[in-house]
């Protein structure tokens, strides 16, 4: 038993003339928002209690008119007591005679009597909630009370049913928690006026064991109430003569306010709201009704007008005995501490006369630094100028180059890599150290400076380093360490990069064009100091990964896509050209951030977006005409739409789309030679229908029609999951228009909801992830689709694709996938697991980097040439990934190339896009060149391509 029950436990159930002792408390009310007009009153009820209640509701003017305020009277009475003198059973509420009638008042605040003569009839219907039994021994956290908790409501009540509302409460056994508000000091004053509440309040004053007297209200007329007093600070109010005669202080209070336990004193931020409450009770305060029954405190309470700067609550000061005190502050030390209880600032105490207290002033600085921030406000944002230029860039060549010229260039210094011949030629005596080193020693070095590195994002700074002085370094360190490298310079660290890079932007790397130059295009374009780019990736930054809409911070995905270019395929790094289209965002997070690099406004509609995108596409294909376009991280139904419209007239493909497709195709082929599933027995069930899953879902419908399947055949092999459950024809909302083509209409009218339900229903073979939603791949689930494997017969795998990046959006992990499946299991990841030994058995992940197929894409068509990028060049990139395995790697049962062979699978997919380009007629090089490949084969075609590809070698 707590110290706080001994307490309760050890006070009389009567005072000794035989009327019953109350110890009310006060409860937090329901939400203010929900219920704003609601006062409760917790009653601890030894023993026999009878509780009557009276109602009043008054608008009060000058207030707010539509607030309740609901006063619980407490009256005491004769212990009711079973034949034979034993007491009532404890917690019995027992019928008890109306309260004496109120006074009478005059003044803007109508008496109690006639509130509830004129009021009642016009207020809403009553709670109907029937009284209920609460055990004696109810559980309050961890600690038993010997006495019940009764909360009473009074919710107001129609004229017919007053007697009743008299004499049985609505009670609510509901604790409410963690809310601080008015009404604790609503109830003080309320109980104050003891006169106005009608009622008698019995409360003890004397010492441990002592019981204390009784006050009664009497029916005597009550004090007359100036109108304009109702006005005044109740801080300092002062009663009308004959009234209340000194200003409102602690020493008002009845002494058992001490036992209140301290989350009630917490009352930070709703003082104000408490002074315009109260301030009309106060003018009812008789001083007779402040006299011998109560034991008064000693210290000013809060509305006093001391300003000290310790603030001391009625408990704190009270005179009970200190292992009473000690009982009442044991209760809650565990949660707050003294400090919390004690502590409050001289502005709050003195708030009630500070007009500004009631403002809240935290809302009206976060307008104000929001319109500091939005520094387009109030202008047209429906005209664009144009750039005029008057000079052109004149860039040094490398071979004028010399001295510093050389080393600010990053794409020319080799730091200590220069020959003796090369630092004379260049004037580069005494500007490095005096030491010549290879590249090797150099890779040493800064793989110890970044192994050093405690986080992925200091690796990545670190890295970003070496690329704005050495490129070459760069490289050569992606190359030879890509399993290593590579997470840091894509998925999953560029996730993380993005969401800080107004924080952690430090020079440019990209081209960043705005919606407020749109008719620029070309002049910016042109400013770009590398000539003639070959790839260009590009984004506006409305879905970046599984992140959402980053607006211009959405740059890092291009800046770490064509990074990949070079290192995998070999793209020289002085043909890549990163871009974001800054068209604002939709992120309420860069909004606010006074560092965000972007365009502070609203994503301007999408139908602008399409006109925008239409003179960038033009503008490009006009500056750089031999330029291959990959468009990254759009919106799903942009990213459909951009290359519906696009790839027919510009060279163009869409990563999240056809790049995705593409690897998915590679190893979902892999993965059907190992899963002993015959084609035809093969269901698949797709977890996300956005972009990228209704694109890798199509890339594999062609799978199967160039197996002898018909298109409609091979779409029914598809079942795709949104939000709302299996895309269906007759689900009843709007579908997107891209995931019609697999909307399902052979389910009987019947909507499968949930993941597990789809499962159940399909029997699927596959599962393959796009949701960017971590865990979606339950336990269940995944048992599931295994248990829908086995029952085709003895030795089939089930096939598991979790695709979402970055790493924390995997639809499950590998281990997960393992251990569900008891290692069955044919994985692939978007983002890289490292391997798992369970029982003495070594799995190893696949990851399903979309790294695998764009690089060789892009340098395919770039070598052929390409007009276009068509459906047939991305399939066969898909072929080409998958039989590019070596005998080790099948042996170990992978579906991809390790990662370290990443340029080696490149040049096989280029190889195989430009043969390809060459069947579909888009290739223009010179028929001569063809000729000769087709006379000597592959052998012939990838000595071209490696000659063409940088490779940085000192």
């Amino acid at each position: 038993m707590t110290r706080r029950d001994a307490e309760v436990k050890d006070r009389p159930s009567t005072d000794g003339t035989g009327k019953s002792i109350f110890h009310p408390s006060v409860s937090f009310p329901p939400s203010p928002r929900s219920c704003p007009h609601l006062l409760r009153v917790t009653l601890f009820v030894p023993r026999v209690a009878t509780v009557t209640t009276t109602s009043l509701y008054r608008p009060i003017r000058g207030y707010r008119t539509q607030s309740r305020i609901f006063v619980a009277a407490i009256s005491g009475h004769t212990e009711q007591t079973q034949p034979g003198g034993m007491p009532s059973r404890p917690g019995q509420i027992q019928p008890t005679h109306p309260p004496d009638p109120p006074p009478t008042v005059h003044g803007s605040v109508k008496a109690p009597a006639a509130a509830l003569e004129t009021a009642i009839p016009r207020l809403p219907k009553p709670a109907r909630q029937a009284s209920r039994s609460i055990s004696i021994s109810r559980r309050m956290g961890k600690n038993r009370l010997p006495v019940s908790p009764w909360t009473v409501l009074m919710s107001g009540a129609t004229a017919p049913r007053v007697q009743n509302v008299l004499s049985r409460p609505v009670l609510s056994s509901k604790p409410d928690a963690g809310r601080t508000h008015s009404s604790h000091h609503l109830l003080k004053s309320l109980l104050l006026a003891s006169r106005f509440a009608a009622s008698t309040l019995v409360a003890t004053t004397s010492s441990a064991g002592a019981s204390t007297s009784t006050g009664t209200s009497s029916p005597d007329p009550g004090p007359t109430i100036n109108k304009s007093q109702t006005n005044r600070n109740p801080s300092t109010y002062t009663s009308p003569p004959n009234s209340l005669s000194r200003t409102f202080s602690a020493s008002d209070l009845p002494g058992w306010y001490r036992t209140l336990p301290s989350p009630y004193f917490n009352l930070s931020g709703h003082l104000d709201n408490l002074s315009s409450l109260i301030r009309p009770f106060l003018a009812f305060l008789d001083p007779s009704s402040l006299s011998s029954p109560y034991s008064m405190a000693s210290t000013s309470y809060a509305f006093s007008t001391s300003s000290g700067s310790d603030f001391s609550t009625p408990r704190s000061s009270s005179p009970h005995s200190s292992a009473s005190v000690a009982s009442a502050r044991s209760s809650h030390s565990s949660t707050f501490s003294a400090g919390k209880r004690l502590s409050m600032s001289s502005v709050r105490r003195t708030s009630a006369s500070n007009p500004m207290s009631s403002v809240d002033l935290s809302t009206i600085e976060e307008a104000l630094k929001m319109a500091n921030l939005d520094t387009l406000k109030g202008y047209c944002q429906k005209t664009y100028g144009e750039v005029h230029q008057e000079t052109t860039t004149e860039y040094i060549s490398q071979e004028e180059a010399r001295g510093y010229q050389v080393l600010n260039q990053p794409h020319w210094n080799k730091g200590t890599s220069f020959t003796p011949e090369e630092r004379v030629a260049k004037n580069l005596t005494g500007l490095i150290p005096h030491v010549m080193e290879d590249s090797e020693k150099q890779v040493e070095r800064a793989l110890k400076m970044i192994r050093t590195r405690q986080t992925d994002i200091d690796r990545y700074l670190y890295l970003s380093t070496i690329k704005s002085q050495n490129v070459d370094l760069f490289y050569r360190l992606l190359m030879d360490h890509a399993k290593e490298m590579m997470p840091l310079v894509y998925t999953p660290t560029i996730g993380d990069v993005c969401l800080q890079y107004s924080t952690l932007y430090t020079r440019p790397e990209a081209l960043y064009i705005s919606i407020k130059q749109r008719k620029s295009i070309r002049t910016i374009l042109r400013n770009w100091p590398y000539p003639q780019p070959e790839i260009c990736v590009v984004t506006d930054g409305s879905r970046i990964l599984g992140l959402g809409d980053l607006g211009v911070n959405g740059v890092g995905i291009p800046i770490g896509k064509l990074a990949l270019y070079t290192a995998a395929a070999g793209i020289h790094p002085d043909k890549t050209l990163p871009i974001v289209l800054d068209c604002g965002t939709a992120n309420v997070t860069n909004l606010k951030d006074p560092l965000y690099l972007g365009l502070r406004q609203k994503r301007i509609p999408v139908a602008e977006q399409q006109e925008f995108m239409d003179e960038f596409m033009e503008a490009a294909a006009e500056v750089f005409p031999d330029m291959v376009v990959q468009f990254e991280d759009f919106e799903s139904e942009k990213a459909f739409n951009y290359l519906d419209r696009y790839r027919d007239q510009y060279k163009c493909f869409n990563d999240d789309i056809q790049g995705t497709g593409a690897v998915v195709l590679a190893g979902y082929i892999g993965a059907v030679n190992l899963s002993n599933v015959p084609i035809e027995e093969q269901r698949l069930v797709f977890m996300g229908a956005g972009s990228a899953g209704v694109g890798v879902a199509k890339q594999l419908v062609e799978y199967y029609t160039k197996r002898g399947l018909s298109e409609q055949q091979a779409k029914d092999k598809f079942w795709l999951v949104d939000t709302k459950g299996l895309v269906t024809k007759d689900r009843g909302d709007k579908l997107a228009e891209h995931k019609k083509y697999f909307a399902r209409t052979d389910n009987n009218g019947h909507q499968f909801r949930t993941l597990e339900e789809v499962i159940e229903y399909v029997k699927p073979s596959a599962l393959v992830g796009l949701t960017a939603t971590h865990g979606v791949f339950t336990e269940s689930v995944v048992r599931a689709l295994k248990a829908s494997v086995d029952a085709g017969g003895l030795g089939r795998r089930p096939i598991l694709f979790p695709l979402s990046n970055p790493l924390t959006k995997a639809e499950c992990t590998f281990k997960e996938a393992v251990d569900w499946t008891d290692g069955t299991v044919l994985f692939a990841s978007g983002s890289p697991f490292s391997s798992y030994t369970t029982n003495g058995v070594t799995y190893h992940p696949n990851q399903g980097n979309n790294v695998y197929v764009f690089p060789g894409i892009g340098l395919g068509a770039i070598l052929a040439k390409a007009t276009r990028v068509t459906d047939d060049m991305i399939y066969t990139s898909a072929a080409a990934l998958a039989n590019s395995l070596n005998a080790d790697e099948v042996k170990q049962g992978l579906i991809y190339p390790r990662i370290d062979r990443v340029r080696e699978a490149s040049v096989i997919v280029a190889r195989e896009v430009m043969k390809s380009a060459r069947r579909e007629g888009v290739s223009t090089l010179p028929e001569e060149q063809w000729l000769e490949w087709e006379e000597w084969g592959d052998v012939d075609l990838e000595r071209y391509i490696k000659q063409h590809i940088y490779d940085p070698k000192f």
